[in-house]
């Protein structure tokens, strides 16, 4: 089996997949038995193809092939990643952002070395249709990726941000593609803006940022309702009397916000039911509310059952 060599910048810049899409692509291999497309290389160095290759390692006996590519520099290479992982379907728009931002990074660099004269014969090539002068390297981005050129422009201080936060935090690149953080954008452009002095100060921003909670409006119930809700209790038999309706409007209300309540938190935190680590802190916050409940449940059939015998 040919060994390859892992660039970990070349590594980065490929969205992760979740363990089940890495289980569902080692299957589909195992299925097939080879790779059906190549693995692209340059100077026996890995291109495109991490996943896949990852699952060679642990099947020797798959066949696979590859084909190398002939780029200039790193940086065509890494422009090159970019641009391949775009035109991918099930990006987030982080991840299409930051890709966005690296693809221009690298490319303006590749420019650079390849200078203003060179750059303008090879890449300068493509034009507007309207003034016929060579598009700029941020337009053509944004045309490629049905974007403007300030939002690639920004993506790359975004992208750098992203970078950035990885090397004071190692791992906060995966997390946040993994959705296990949410940072606004602003920040992370900021932080990719900083100078370097500047940029422990603003992590620490980012690292103490809590997500706003979306604005509830309080659930108004209005007595018809309540007489509505009254009615459809446990017990069906079991009318609120006149009295006693707005104290259990109040109750209604309160079990309608806290439901509420739950409901934007599991809107910011999407994968609160099916993230492992996520599942245990949700039991461990929600264990002593739990237990509240059951004493409660407990008091009130304790004291529904003495009412019984009373009566």
């Amino acid at each position: 089996m040919i060994n390859l060599k892992i660039d970990p910048e070349f590594q980065s810049q490929i969205p992760p997949l979740t363990d089940d899409e890495f289980k569902q692509l080692e299957e589909n291999i195992l299925k097939e038995g080879k790779l059906l497309s190549p693995l692209i290389v340059w100077n026996n160095t890995l291109v495109d193809g991490h996943n896949r290759y990852a699952i060679l390692q642990k099947h020797p006996e798959i066949y696979f092939s590859t084909m190398p590519l002939p780029f200039e520099s790193r940086e065509e290479v890494l422009a090159w990643i970019c641009k391949n992982q775009l035109g991918r379907r099930n990006l987030t728009p982080e991840q299409k952002k930051f890709l966005m931002g690296k693809q221009y990074s690298s490319e303006k660099r590749t420019e650079a070395f390849r200078g203003n004269q060179h750059t303008a014969k090879k890449s300068g090539s493509v034009q507007s249709e309207h003034n016929q002068k060579p598009m700029k390297t941020c337009e053509r981005i944004a045309q490629e990726n049905h974007s403007s050129a300030s939002s690639v422009r920004r993506a790359e201080y975004y992208a750098h941000g992203v970078d950035v936060a990885d090397e004071l935090s190692p791992g906060f690149r995966d997390r946040f593609f993994r959705e296990e953080l949410h940072i606004p954008d602003y920040l992370l452009e900021n932080l990719g803006k900083a100078k370097p002095e500047e940029q422990a100060e603003i992590f620490k921003e980012i690292k103490n940022y809590v997500p706003k909670p979306k604005k509830v409006k309080p659930n108004k119930v209005t007595v018809k309702q309540a007489e509505k809700a009254a009615s459809n209790t446990i017990d069906e038999s079991y009318d609120v009397p006149q009295k006693f309706l707005e104290l259990y409007y109040r109750l209604h209300n309160a079990e309608s916000l806290m439901r509420k309540s739950w409901e934007v938190t599991f809107d910011l935190n999407p994968k609160l039911l099916t993230h492992p680590e996520q599942v245990k802190v949700l039991r461990f916050a929600l264990k002593p509310h739990l237990e509240f409940l059951k004493t409660l449940d407990e008091v009130l059939a304790e004291s529904s059952g003495e009412s019984s015998k009373t009566a």
